[in-house]
């Protein structure tokens, strides 16, 4: 009895520091959650300067939503975009990250090269976003050399052309995060027992044969956590696009993304809309993620 006092006096101190979390959680994550949901079934917005509702509506806001087809262009600009910079960021994390942790090449200065991949994280989308337009603008540097070395006779307008502002959104958000995505998975090859290369080697298999059937497969738990969150932050992506496209995802609205279509709800003060918005984009969100769990984490016949 005296020893199960102890351990319930112990364990108390568990609960004492999630108190901070659960605070922070409720006040900042399940509020305004629930407060969203809230909005989703009222109509509430600004006509001018008159304030409509807040009325209860019930279902009409989802409904207006699904009606006026915006929302499937929306999400199809958004994953394009997301696909587009998300292949080429985890295929050049996975070479880096084989790179860095293979010890038979030995290479030198690593932590300068390991900073120097990561830097591009540390620095706000916004600027990111401003030195692109400046570089591709139709007077800008780039249209300059090519026009120089003779590549093109006149400027090419990069902005007015779908894929090329979709390909400079999707190259910006690859260049932004291939360096965090590429510490993740250093971090989890680092984490497998080098006996078992040390064996692979032994049996003669090459070094690319080690990778794919050593390597990738004990780094499966990594990479399904990179691609699911990469999904989600790739679901959210509104900074690069708004200031590249100035908020109006030209050309003919095929960068315009869902958080920046809920951004002009919320710009306008059209509140129930915005929350109906909001609340299609966490059931998408939601649906997507489970579908690359279940395709990506099946689990062998055996159980394993």
């Amino acid at each position: 009895m005296n020893k199960k006092s102890k351990v319930v006096r112990y364990n108390k101190w568990g609960y004492i520091f999630l108190i901070p979390f659960v605070v922070a959680y409720l006040a900042f994550q399940m509020v305004p959650l629930v407060s969203t949901i809230y909005n989703s079934f009222f109509e509430n917005f600004r006509s001018g300067l008159t304030q409509i509702g807040p009325n209860y509506v019930g279902f009409e806001n989802f409904k207006t939503i699904i009606t006026n087809g915006d929302l499937p262009l929306y999400l199809k600009n958004t994953l394009i975009m997301w696909i587009m910079g998300f292949v080429p960021q985890i295929l050049l994390s996975l070479l880096l990250g084989a790179w860095f942790t293979d010890p038979s090449l030995r290479l030198k200065c690593q932590t300068f090269f390991k900073t120097v991949i990561y830097l591009p994280n540390l620095i706000m989308a916004s600027a990111f976003a401003m030195l692109f337009f400046t570089l591709f603008a139709d007077s800008g540097p780039v249209n300059s050399i090519l026009m120089q070395i003779g590549a093109i006779s006149h400027a090419y307008k990069f902005m007015s052309h779908i894929w090329s502002v979709r390909s400079l959104i999707a190259t910006m958000n690859c260049l932004m995060w291939f360096g965090n995505t590429t510490i993740l998975l250093m971090a989890g090859m680092m984490g497998i027992d080098p006996s078992l290369f040390e064996a692979a080697q032994v049996d003669g298999a090459t070094s690319t044969q080690i990778f794919y059937k050593i390597t990738l497969p004990l780094l499966k738990p990594i990479l399904i956590y990179v691609m699911i969150t990469s999904l989600i932050g790739g679901l959210q992506m509104f900074d690069v696009p708004q200031v590249l496209t100035n908020g109006s995802g030209d050309p003919m609205r095929s960068s315009m993304t869902l958080i920046m279509y809920l951004n002009k709800h919320l710009f306008s003060k059209n509140f129930g809309l915005g929350g109906a918005l909001s609340v299609f984009m966490f059931i998408i969100t939601g649906i997507l993620s489970l579908i690359v769990f279940k395709f990506t984490g099946k689990e062998d016949k055996d159980g394993r």
